[in-house]
């Protein structure tokens, strides 16, 4: 059985290729932008041209444009091949990488950086690796208030920590090639996306109704 881990929910662009669960291949590089450009080539270079029996995909929350590109890729990808599709939240892998990573207590504590200046935020039982609430996307500011775990882990930790003046923050970006740390409870059919948070854009208020002129009594 060989899977095919695609995540570009953040600035990390991270794939990684499993056979019968041993590593053979991957691609990890914290891109920033450019991962509509730069994934496809990506997986042309592992063995196979990445072929595989399943294909798993980080659906959210993070980078709008990132989770856009990942998705559509891996619903191509399988469409393709004719491989199985499911998907896993980047908050469940950063708990994962972070029990991986030697974090003590009972909870794990994640921040992935959003947009508008606010933060993914979700609390993960260490043991079970199950979420304690859902996730939520918050100001920093706010969020200081609330987030009292003295060690955060994710790529929104340092921000957190300087925003409330005080804990230690662990730098990870979700990363391929730690996904068979994911409990298959964790996994989601298809690959539907998380976005974490509302539409932001709004429409414009809609413009009142020209006035039909009608014909005066005396026409």
């Amino acid at each position: 059985m060989r899977h095919l881990v695609i995540d570009t929910a953040s600035e990390a662009l991270s794939i990684a290729l499993f056979s019968d669960g041993t590593l053979v291949g991957h691609v990890h590089e914290i891109a920033g932008r450019g991962h509509a450009e730069k994934l496809i080539p990506a997986v042309a270079t592992l063995p196979d041209g990445g072929l595989a029996d399943e294909i798993w995909v980080d659906s959210g929350p993070g980078s709008f444009t990132g989770i856009r590109v990942g998705l559509a890729a891996a619903r191509a990808l399988a469409f393709a091949w004719g491989s199985a599709l499911n998907s896993y939240s980047s908050l469940t892998l950063l708990a994962a990488m972070a029990r991986a990573d030697g974090a003590d207590g009972k909870t794990l504590s994640i921040a992935l950086t959003g947009g508008h200046g606010e933060l993914f935020w979700q609390e993960f039982d260490r043991a079970a690796l199950t979420p304690l609430a859902p996730a939520a996307s918050l100001p920093i500011g706010q969020l200081a208030e609330h987030a009292m775990s003295p060690v955060l882990y994710g790529t929104g930790a340092e921000a957190l920590v300087c925003a409330r003046g005080s804990g230690e923050a662990r730098l990870l970006y979700p990363d391929a090639r730690m996904a068979l740390l994911i409990p298959h409870d964790q996994m989601q059919p298809g690959a539907d996306a998380r976005y974490g948070r509302g539409a932001v854009a709004t429409l414009p208020p809609a413009k009142a109704a020209a006035a039909v002129p009608t014909p005066s009594e005396s026409d």
